[in-house]
């Protein structure tokens, strides 16, 4: 007798069912459409890379939660832990191919063995747009503005962006004397919100002394007006510089365009990864700050020098779709997802498959989705399908029917039915019923 294996799924990882996974394709159909919306068009990448492309500049806690392993050749290989890196490696290696500056978008799977918790998993879906080759204010304010588009249109309009310069930051750790523990302190300052005011002062009284912590403590406070923290960190960085300079085009630009009190200037939003140079962003639910941020990202300008001497300075986000959807069903505001189908046939007489298959036919030409139901079963079975994959009509023709030469169009709803003569009438009925002028 053959041993029945245990089906089970890793720690981390998840199957989808149908509306889970409609749901993520809405989601993604959307962000989609943003995306494309302003001038960003999509590019993909292999799964795995060589390990030395993924980890060259990533180290820490990062390059442990890689997933790394020898593959069958011999090689040192990885699976990407994000989309940028990749795509650094991508940019580098096509360059004569592409145009600058290249807006790019990339939704596909990446994998970090971190601890899970509610909206955190080990395989999880990015969403990532980038614009590559230009270093200018307009650019970096052009991802803040399609982050805040993509957060509007998801629904989600109720959400702010933190926005911080790890230029200016620098340049505060220069003042304070303490530029070569930079790494260090960025990596505490970035857990601020996890671990507290306190626990973020101690450890860096540990690795920068006491007067330093403060001075860091006062820097990355917020709670202010943008102008008022901007003139703040100013002060503490030594005095007007080009970084916060850039900082206030960004915010005018915001003010222009009314999105400027959905943009915070928050010093301590730093990011973990040491391949950001520029303006740094992390977008969080009003609602649900707890869940952490949902789309994050910035400026790297030096990460594509690890792979060519061309200079190709980069701004991009990576919208984190798995923990912003845990979010939403969290708050109760579950995405709308479009049923699978409009219009089931229903198969009433095996005898007349021949017919259903070209009514399906005809109809998906009229731009209509249908199936066919295609075992003979009772009606009712038949009726709780249809009710399952969401459709709107189910469609019936039997012995009766075919006598009389009709089609009977059902509505699941209302369970109001209707007689035509061809798969023509069937349509127009349709489409009259899902017309937008027909739910006024």
């Amino acid at each position: 007798m053959i041993e029945i294996i245990q089906p089970r799924v890793l720690k981390g990882f998840r199957d989808f069912m149908p509306e889970a996974e409609s749901e993520r394709a809405a989601l993604t159909e959307v962000l989609t459409k943003v995306f494309r919306s302003f001038g960003f068009v999509p590019i993909d990448t292999p799964v795995l890379e060589y390990a030395e492309i993924l980890l060259g500049k990533a180290g820490g806690e990062t390059e442990k939660q890689v997933y790394r392993f020898t593959d069958h050749g011999g090689r040192d290989v990885a699976m990407r832990f994000d989309l940028t890196v990749p795509f650094a490696r991508f940019m580098a290696e096509h360059y004569g191919e592409l145009y600058l500056p290249f807006k790019r978008y990339h939704l596909a799977k990446v994998w970090r063995g971190e601890n899970t918790q509610r909206g955190r998993y080990r395989e999880f879906m990015q969403c990532d747009v980038d614009i590559v080759g230009v270093d200018s204010a307009a650019a970096d304010f052009e991802i803040l503005a399609v982050i805040r588009q993509a957060m509007e249109t998801l629904g989600v309009p109720d959400s702010t962006v933190h926005l911080s310069h790890r230029g200016v930051f620098n340049r505060f750790l220069a003042r304070a004397g303490i530029a070569e523990r930079s790494v260090e302190v960025l990596r505490i300052v970035d857990k601020l919100s996890k671990i507290g005011v306190d626990e973020t002062k101690a450890q860096l009284t540990v690795i920068a002394g006491g007067k330093a912590a403060e001075e860091l403590l006062e820097f990355i406070a917020g709670g202010e007006a943008f102008n008022a923290t901007l003139e703040r960190i100013t002060r503490l960085a030594g005095g007007p510089n080009p970084d916060s300079d850039r900082l206030a085009e960004i915010h005018a630009m915001a003010e222009a365009c009314s999105i400027g009190d959905r943009v915070q200037l928050a010093p301590s939003i730093t990011r973990g990864l040491d391949y950001y140079t520029g303006v740094v962003f992390e977008t969080f639910l009003d609602a649900m700050p707890e869940i952490g941020s949902v789309c994050s990202g910035g400026r790297y300008n030096d990460l594509a020098s690890l792979y060519t001497n061309q200079r190709l300075p980069g701004v991009g986000t990576s919208v984190g779709l798995d923990r912003l959807l845990a979010a939403l069903n969290a708050m109760g505001r579950k995405n709308q997802v479009a049923a699978s189908v409009q219009a089931v046939i229903f198969n009433l007489e095996n005898s007349l498959m021949t017919e259903y298959q070209a009514a399906a036919h005809r109809l998906r030409t009229q731009g209509i989705s249908c199936e066919v139901y295609t075992d003979q079963r009772k009606p009712g079975q038949q009726y709780t399908y249809a009710d399952r994959k969401g459709a709107a009509f189910a469609i019936l023709r039997g012995k009766e029917e075919k006598a009389k030469d009709i089609w009977v169009l059902k509505n699941m709803k209302t369970r109001d039915s209707s007689e035509h003569p061809d798969c023509k009438a069937l349509a127009s009925a349709i489409l009259a019923a899902v017309s937008p002028a027909s739910e006024d």
